[in-house]
């Protein structure tokens, strides 16, 4: 599978912002989704994630209450809604899969820049 994610931008404190993550390949509906994220000068962080079915679901304490993930198995898309966006939420976001809960993540794509000033 391969992924690409889309969506960010520049965003006052306060707002909203959805993010996609578009996969390509046929087996994209087996596959654990998250979504991290690394602001400059820090270390990558897990945001959130997802298991095929969308019944498993873990957050990050930071984004809880806030964010909200969710995929579309049809469409392989991944969406990470986030609401009520603080300036300390900027970061450069990366979708990741991998394909069971016991491994690390294997497969990434690129980046979306996430701006949010105060």
């Amino acid at each position: 599978v391969q992924l690409q994610a889309s969506g960010g931008g520049l965003v006052q404190a306060g707002g909203s912002l959805r993010l996609t993550c578009a996969a390509s390949g046929r087996t994209f509906s087996v596959y654990r989704m998250g979504w991290f994220r690394q602001a400059p000068g820090k270390e990558r962080e897990f945001v959130a994630a997802i298991n095929w079915s969308g019944a498993s679901i873990n957050y990050a304490d930071s984004v809880k209450g806030r964010f909200t993930i969710s995929r579309d198995n049809a469409k392989n898309m991944v969406y990470l809604q986030m609401n009520s966006l603080k300036p300390e939420d900027t970061a450069v976001y990366h979708c990741a899969a991998k394909r069971s809960a016991n491994v690390t993540y294997g497969v990434w794509g690129q980046g979306t820049l996430v701006t949010v000033s105060s």
